[in-house]
């Protein structure tokens, strides 16, 4: 893994890779997966990026359910891990990184250590899932859940976090944990909209306003302390992956920021 490594060294690897255009990004193009639901690659040769598929029963303004920020934040931060680190990933036959996506009632689930989740404040599981979910995580499974905005949203993925892990509780994680520096040096969890709201606000990062202005790391912890979901509250991370080729001022002020999170959370899952 190497050293741990400060985040102006991301910054000036991601400028050298930039030349006049994002030529690191491993797509710019209308997104069409290839990842089909309920399968994992059955060869992998590194970090798979694993999806959850889930149902919600309520919306929340800028947020697509299941599917927020899929499938080029999934690719993305795998194509960013492979080159910032010496990590290998999945990849297709043509090179492209393979992720997966996968439902909690799946058998697949099980071949997941790593599980992340987008708009999570919109979800309802049903029995099977809140069963399905249980076993992974104490079978060791890791989940990660981002962009979910205000009080509504965390109270309702709370409730139902809460329905598979009723023993545990949430509570926020201190900046000395050790995720904050498993590769890079992280100060603080940023806070980054999403591209149409940054647009549209005139650069305002907290989605929901004074409901939403401080950016947030929870988890739930295990008796020995290992990590069974971490929550990055009012904050859309995974967006710094996925629209990092569309607007150089939005790469420039979130994307290191964004990856920094990513990669340390990655490391984190495949370490711990």
């Amino acid at each position: 893994m190497g050293p741990r490594k400060p985040l102006l060294l991301l910054l000036i690897v991601f400028f050298l890779g930039a030349a006049g255009v994002l030529v690191a990004q491993w797509r710019t193009d209308t997104p069409q997966s290839r990842v089909r639901l309920g399968v994992v690659p059955e060869e992998r040769s590194g970090f798979t990026f694993c999806r959850l598929y889930y149902t919600s029963t309520r919306r929340e303004q800028g947020g697509y359910g299941w599917s927020t920020d899929f499938p080029l934040g999934d690719e993305n931060l795998m194509f960013r891990l492979a080159e910032l680190t010496k990590t290998g990933i999945t990849r297709f036959s043509d090179g492209a990184p393979e992720h997966a996506l996968v439902r909690a009632t799946d058998d697949a689930l099980f071949e997941c250590p790593f599980l992340f989740a987008s708009d999570i404040g919109t979800v309802t599981f049903n029995s099977e899932e809140v069963e399905g979910l249980r076993e992974y995580f104490l079978k060791g499974g890791q989940l990660w859940v981002d962009d979910f905005w205000g009080v509504r949203a965390f109270e309702q993925f709370s409730q139902q976090i809460l329905r598979v892990l009723p023993e545990y509780s949430i509570a926020p994680l201190p900046p000395e944990h050790p995720i904050f520096s498993s590769f890079y040096y992280v100060d603080e969890i940023p806070q980054i909209p999403n591209i149409q709201h940054w647009r549209g606000t005139g650069g305002q990062t907290s989605e929901r306003g004074r409901g939403s202005q401080e950016a947030k790391l929870y988890a739930i912890l295990d008796e020995h302390g290992r990590t069974l979901v971490l929550m990055t509250h009012n904050t859309d991370i995974a967006d710094s992956w996925e629209r990092e080729g569309e607007d150089f001022q939005f790469f420039h002020l979130f994307s290191p920021k964004g990856y920094s999170v990513g990669v340390n959370v990655a490391i984190w899952s495949m370490t711990h």
